[in-house]
């Protein structure tokens, strides 16, 4: 096992089981032999809004990091989701949603694999950017929007 999903799984199960977990960056960097960054690193890409959690940082002197899990709906999560998108989007930023919401069961395999497939490079293909990430982004937010009706 990597590094990186070593720490996850550490704080990610001390936020699920606990009302949350704080804890000092550099504590924790040397508790797992890795640089501060590698923190830094799994707090910003595992511990998204879209996963279900808050991150709080106080900065200065005996400065924290504070993860907790925060209860929201699916839906909730899927219409956080649809309104992060913004105005254009690339297909690995897709791909990278597409995934995190598989693995916290936003979607099905059946839903992401479709819309995957929508918003790919072949079906935009003859398009050329910026508005191909344009046209992906309203695609991909208009089948998020009506799987989200669905449920």
């Amino acid at each position: 096992m990597r590094s990186s999903d070593v720490i996850y799984e550490f704080l990610k199960s001390l936020a699920d089981e606990e009302e949350g977990v704080k804890f000092q960056r550099n504590e924790l960097a040397n508790r797992f032999n890795v640089v501060p960054s590698q923190i830094n690193y799994v707090v910003s890409s595992r511990f998204t809004p879209e996963q279900g959690y808050t991150v709080e940082s106080v900065r200065g002197g005996g400065g924290y990091i504070f993860i907790r899990r925060v209860c929201v709906s699916n839906d909730e999560r899927l219409m956080h989701i649809i309104n992060s998108v913004g105005s254009a989007i690339d297909g690995n930023s897709v791909r990278i949603f597409l995934s995190n919401m598989l693995s916290s069961g936003i979607l099905k395999e059946e839903e992401a694999s479709l819309i995957g497939a929508a918003v790919s490079e072949s079906s935009l293909s003859g398009i050329q950017n910026p508005e191909k990430d344009k046209i992906r982004a309203r695609i991909f937010k208009n089948m998020l929007i009506t799987v989200a009706n669905g449920k």
